[in-house]
């Protein structure tokens, strides 16, 4: 009999009614205890472990998925206090640039991006405009860089000749870092470390996934993957980090 691939994930597709598109979903992900350990264990994504820094994966920078994704950013920024933000002088010119190829990213004070608390400040270590939204009680999604408050989830479209839209929604694997992602010392949803929460990543994470398929389409998957937890079909496949346990 043919063992299971290390890599192999289940997914499940459904048809969009009200649009031209295909919504697409990693169910084994989704089903996951993942939990992001920030300050609790996160080694980083340098070329070495350094807990110690606590930046996460916050040492480059943030990349803005386009011009409306970086005006949002900034407008937020300027709303940020001294007492919220450990580099508040250092951004009041700006907060973000254009690299030479093109890319628009965060800027980066002493190693790390700029909106990145470190550990001897005040409020302790941690984005500032995460920060900012804990102290107005507010969703942080509004406030920072698409990549990081999707972080670890990630989403796909490819748009076919026929104009049919076909959406993913999965976890970011090191892969997708590109060349530079090959020197990550560690990267989080391929350690059990970081597989260690109290719920399923679709309940965890439901404020994120309804941001980015919308409620109607994450109520139905929701509805789904509660629905097939309760059927007796046998044993849903572990993620391929916690089958290397076995």
């Amino acid at each position: 009999m043919s063992s299971i691939p290390n890599d192999a994930h289940e997914w499940v597709s459904f048809e969009d009614n009200e649009r031209q598109r295909t919504w697409m979903f990693d169910v084994t992900f989704l089903e996951s205890n993942w939990t992001c350990i920030f300050g609790a264990g996160c080694q980083g994504v340098l070329t070495g472990p350094t807990p110690e820094l606590v930046q996460g994966c916050c040492s480059y920078g943030a990349h803005f998925t386009d011009e409306k994704d970086r005006r949002r950013v900034e407008r937020a920024a300027k709303r940020l206090t001294a007492d919220q933000w450990q580099f508040k002088a250092k951004g009041r010119d700006a907060t973000t640039r254009v690299k030479k190829s093109g890319e628009i990213v965060t800027k980066l004070v002493q190693g790390a991006c700029i909106f990145l608390n470190r550990p001897d400040f005040h409020r302790g270590p941690g984005c500032a405009l995460h920060v900012m939204a804990i102290d107005g009680d507010e969703s942080y999604i509004p406030l920072k860089p698409e990549v990081c408050w999707q972080l670890p989830l990630r989403r796909d479209d490819e748009v076919q000749d026929s104009g049919h839209v076909i959406t993913r929604i999965a976890q970011w694997d090191r892969g997708h870092w590109g060349g530079g992602g090959e020197e990550f010392h560690w990267w989080c949803t391929e350690d059990a470390s970081a597989f260690v929460g109290k719920s399923r990543v679709v309940d965890s994470m439901a404020e994120e996934l309804i941001a980015m398929v919308g409620r109607h389409v994450y109520e139905q998957l929701l509805a789904y993957l509660d629905r097939r937890a309760r059927q007796p079909r046998g044993t849903l496949l572990p993620h391929p980090v916690l089958r290397k346990r076995v």
